[in-house]
């Protein structure tokens, strides 16, 4: 028997479904992660400034960044119209959302590992599958 939903939960989900309702449909431009003030909307401080960070050493190598496409989607290009979002509880302030969607015909799975700061949720780390291989946001900034 399922658990009933938490306001923790509910709060969560909201958080995950705001970020992904500006990468739906046809015309959908996301979220433009350029500045420091967005990442740390989204992100959790120590992950917001290693992409601040690979951005600034990209830039000063003229050299494109390690992320170098959107996250949230895990691509540079994308045409999705619609996302399945569920969001479980790990922990207390923490949370995994799994997002499944079509992107131009191919289908894809997104984790996000959640954490909450000063209240709020954030992200502190995306889950991508590669060949079937699981690929961090962390890892890739690290490497």
């Amino acid at each position: 028997m399922a658990s009933p939903a938490r306001a923790e939960d509910a709060s969560a989900l909201a958080f995950v479904k705001g970020i992904y309702a500006a990468y739906k449909g046809k015309s959908a431009k996301g979220i433009p992660l350029d500045n420091a003030a967005t990442l740390r909307r989204y992100f959790d401080p120590s992950l917001a400034t290693l992409i601040v960070d690979d951005q600034r050493n990209a830039a000063r190598r003229n050299e494109a960044p390690k992320l170098d496409g959107d996250p949230f989607v895990d691509a540079q290009d994308w045409e999705i119209p619609d996302f399945d979002i569920a969001v479980a509880d790990s922990s207390p302030g923490k949370a995994t959302a799994t997002v499944n969607f079509v992107n131009q015909g191919e289908p894809a799975t997104v984790v996000l590992n959640l954490t909450t700061v000063n209240a709020n949720w954030r992200i502190s780390d995306i889950v991508w599958s590669h060949g079937g291989k699981a690929e961090t946001l962390r890892d890739r900034l690290a490497h």
